[in-house]
């Protein structure tokens, strides 16, 4: 009798599982689907853009970079809002009932990350063009303005790792692809947020690097190893960051242009393409194969060693490479090496280390106070984001909304 039963208790458990999934294929997979794309614009015109500040400066608001941005904030909304208007209004939507509630309208909850996100972007548009009407161009990256563009922009992509998720989840591992895709995309966001103080190989030997790298990178490869169903999804995820950045940074220095904003001390001929990326794929490595070995035991201990994995991976990576891109094999259109802003004075400072953590050479040799306390503030930090990003990542694994 048993042997009869279990059989079709099994069919019967397939056969809904798979009219779940065709139930929520129709409007669920268009919208992710849309809002991939939108997240892959959102990288894209994020990249474009630096590049046209630092070769032609902001001559006008209507630049192609910004419309991409804009286009993929808009295509965000509509899709996002569609399906939260459908499923609200429509008693039959598929998985109505499963979805989260918000002021009596209902939606995935990534669809609500991503509505925020795309009303956060646009909103700074108008912000944008104002605060350089009124104050002038920017000096740095980082400006009231550009900071809600970037929160808008990690509300979307974030918000399409969301979605990826609940199907990533509900389907067994079949958007699994689509969640490393948007990971890496939110670590390209993180990167430009620091490309200050991480993106120059100029800077891979200073303490910043190290400390600002270690509190914000682990959190999300760490999410990404314990949330992923790929065979390695935090090495995916630091994989899909370092292949964007560097395709279209190569393609982006193929395209011509000149400045039109003084003072213009470095004449160029064609866009300043970003340098080459931090090389997380190393550390990303390293997290897989630690979350492997000790799965989710032991979230604390593996904290602490996701935390030294990172640190001493990323120095023995760092260290050797930034030594190469400051050198003259590395000034060519493979390694992105030596292209500076029109509006740089050049000098002898483009080959050299901004700051080091060695004192004369002397403390990496004899393991001196100068290099270990840097990098120990650099572990506490690691530590404290690779927890975080595995308790994050924990609560990824569960949602199905």
């Amino acid at each position: 009798m048993s042997g009869t039963i279990a059989p079709s208790a099994a069919d019967a458990l397939a056969a809904d599982a798979t009219a779940r999934a065709a139930e929520r294929a129709p409007a669920i997979v268009r919208t992710a689907n849309a809002v991939l794309l939108a997240a892959a614009m959102i990288a894209v015109g994020l990249t474009w853009d630096i590049a046209w500040h630092r070769s032609v400066g902001r001559d006008t608001f209507w630049t192609a970079a910004h419309v991409v941005e804009y286009l993929a904030a808009l295509l965000v909304g509509l899709s996002c809002g569609g399906l939260i208007l459908r499923s609200s209004f429509a008693a039959a939507a598929p998985g109505r009932d499963r979805m989260v509630r918000f002021w009596g309208f209902r939606g995935p909850f990534g669809a609500w990350v991503c509505v925020w996100g795309s009303l956060a972007m646009l909103t700074s548009a108008p912000f944008d063009n104002w605060w350089h009407n009124a104050y002038g161009l920017d000096v740095k990256i980082v400006s009231p303005p550009h900071i809600l563009l970037l929160l808008g922009m990690i509300g979307i992509v974030s918000g399409a790792m969301f979605i990826a998720l609940a199907e990533q989840n509900r389907a067994g591992g079949r958007f699994a692809g689509s969640f490393a895709l948007a990971s890496g995309i939110l670590l390209l966001m993180v990167a430009t947020a620091t490309f200050e103080y991480t993106g120059f190989p100029n800077l891979w030997r200073s303490r910043l690097f190290y400390q600002i790298a270690a509190a914000l990178f682990p959190l999300v490869l760490a999410a990404a190893a314990r949330a992923g169903r790929l065979r390695w999804p935090a090495t995916a995820t630091a994989a899909v960051f370092m292949g964007a950045s560097l395709v279209m940074s190569w393609v982006l220095q193929t395209v011509p242009a000149a400045p039109r904003l003084a003072p213009i001390n470095n004449p160029i001929t064609h866009l300043t393409p970003a340098p080459f990326p931090v090389i997380l794929v190393v550390p990303a490595l390293v997290f897989d194969l630690l979350h492997r070995r000790l799965g989710d035991r032991r979230d604390w201990r593996l904290a602490a060693l996701l935390a030294a994995g990172f640190v001493v991976s990323l120095v023995a990576i760092s260290w050797p490479a930034s030594a190469f891109l400051l050198s003259p094999a590395a000034r060519n259109p493979v390694f992105l090496a030596d292209q500076w802003d029109y509006s740089v004075i050049l000098g002898p400072w483009r080959y050299q280390y901004w700051d080091d953590l060695r004192t004369g050479g002397r403390a990496l040799r004899a393991g001196g106070s100068a290099l270990g306390k840097p990098l120990a503030i650099a572990l506490l930090f690691g530590f404290a984001s690779s927890r975080l990003g595995l308790a994050w990542g924990g609560w990824m694994r569960r949602v199905r909304r």
